[in-house]
C-alpha cells in the first residue's frame, strides 16, 4: 500500500479536520457553543460520507447502485434505528446523550419528507451527535458509534 503524504512526513495523527485547519485556518470555535442544527448539519455529510466508503469498499458497482444503497442507510428511518439501539444498548456516555438530545429536541425549520416527525428528530440528533464528535476531532469514536449501530441494526451495506 502507498504512503499517504502525512506518513511520508513522517505525522500519524493528521486528520481531515486537522489538516484543513492547518490549510485554511480555523478551529478557534467553542463547538459547545454551535447550535444543534448546526452540529446535525455537518454531522449528516460526515456520518454519509462514512456509509459511502463503506459501500464502495464492498466493491465496484454502478453509481446509481452505490446511492440506492447508501440512502437505505442515511435515511432518517435507518438513523433513528441505530441510534435508539445505541441507546437502547448504553453505548452513548453522559456527554453524547446531553448532545443528541439537544439535537433530537431542537426546534425544526423543515419538515420530514418521507419519515415520521419521531424518527426525523431521532435522525437530527444522531447527526449533531456526528457533528459534534467529527468537529471534536474525535473520529475514533464516529467510527465505533456507527460500527455499533450497524451492527446493533443489522443494517445492509
Amino acid at each position: 500500500m502507498e504512503e499517504s503524504l502525512a506518513e511520508k512526513d513522517g505525522r500519524k495523527d493528521v486528520t481531515l479536520l486537522s489538516q484543513m485547519h492547518r490549510m485554511f485556518g480555523g478551529g478557534d470555535v467553542d463547538i459547545r457553543t454551535y447550535s444543534p442544527l448546526t452540529l446535525a448539519y455537518i454531522g449528516d455529510a460526515v456520518f454519509e460520507v462514512i456509509i459511502r466508503t463503506l459501500i464502495i469498499e464492498k466493491g465496484q458497482r454502478a453509481a446509481n447502485t452505490l446511492h440506492r444503497h447508501t440512502t437505505k442507510i442515511v435515511c432518517a428511518q435507518t438513523q433513528a434505528k441505530m441510534i435508539d439501539a445505541l441507546c437502547g444498548n448504553g453505548d452513548l456516555t453522559e456527554e453524547e446523550q446531553d448532545i443528541y438530545r439537544r439535537g433530537k429536541n431542537t426546534k425544526l425549520h423543515s419538515t420530514a419528507k418521507n419519515a415520521s416527525l419521531a424518527d426525523y428528530r431521532k435522525a437530527t440528533g444522531f447527526e449533531a451527535l456526528c457533528g459534534y464528535l467529527f468537529l471534536k476531532d474525535d473520529t475514533v469514536r464516529i467510527t465505533q458509534l456507527v460500527r455499533q449501530a450497524i451492527e446493533l441494526t443489522q443494517a445492509e451495506l
